[in-house]
């Protein structure tokens, strides 16, 4: 018996999801409850952290002025990459467990709000700004406050601050479930954070960081969209496990 029924459309390519994603503030709080709601499932949940120190190829040289963090977190890394999990400690913010390192990866700086910034020159570094970045998105007071803080300066951060108050503070549960720091030059950055919905479904959010001011921040396009498009995982496979929760 066949299904005539209308398919369901890809929450993944509604101009509402793609604006709620790009709001780094908020971003996954409207992606989740979409996602959550799609016709993706089925999928178990993660392993649980994984421990170990990281294993990274960095190159480093002499730290210039513009090469230290804005705190003065130690480390300076032109090149490098991580193939295993930060041995990291985990604070909930928000509804989230994100990982901290106030003397080493960051962040450095922890305000009374909530927000988290300066995170250190390094591989590390720039991994923790990203998970650092998803997990505040879990609290909606955070939104403008990241949105004019960690977004890069532009035509990007502009409309991503303009958009601020316009997404949903509906409140959702997710953890970090994985990572792959897919490059990395010491400027740029691009990291792709798995993240678990508190029904085992999976979704992958690509920040590309660029080291600005003294901190890593994302770099959205002239429209204040993410240069990668969040997108559904079926399971981990490529990732590194790294989870708090």
């Amino acid at each position: 018996m066949s299904d005539n029924q209308p398919s369901e459309p890809n929450p993944f390519t509604t101009r509402r999801f793609i604006v709620a994603a790009v709001i780094v503030g908020v971003v996954l709080l409207c992606a989740v409850v979409l996602v959550v709601s799609s016709v993706i499932g089925g999928q178990a949940k993660p392993s649980a952290n994984s421990s170990g120190a990281p294993t990274s190829t960095p190159t480093q040289t002499s730290v210039s002025a513009t090469d230290r963090s804005t705190c003065g977190l130690p480390g300076f890394e032109k090149s490098g990459t991580l193939t295993q999990a930060p041995n990291s400690k985990w604070q909930l913010v928000g509804t989230v467990a994100a990982p901290t390192d106030p003397k080493g990866a960051g962040p450095g700086n922890v305000e009374s709000s909530g927000f988290r910034s300066c995170f250190a020159h390094t591989t590390t570094g720039a991994v923790y700004a990203a998970a650092n970045i998803i997990a505040m998105g879990s609290d909606s007071s955070l939104r403008h406050e990241v949105s004019d803080k960690l977004v890069v300066p532009g035509p990007g951060r502009d409309a991503a601050l303009a958009s601020a108050g316009s997404t949903s503070d509906t409140t959702v549960r997710y953890q970090i479930a994985g990572f792959r720091l897919l490059s990395y030059d010491g400027s740029h950055a691009k990291v792709d954070i798995a993240v678990n919905a508190a029904t085992g479904q999976l979704v992958s959010f690509v920040e590309s960081l660029e080291w600005n001011d003294g901190d890593w921040k994302v770099a959205l396009d002239k429209t204040g969209n993410m240069p990668i498009p969040p997108s559904p995982l079926q399971s981990l496979g490529g990732y590194i496990p790294w989870s708090g929760a």
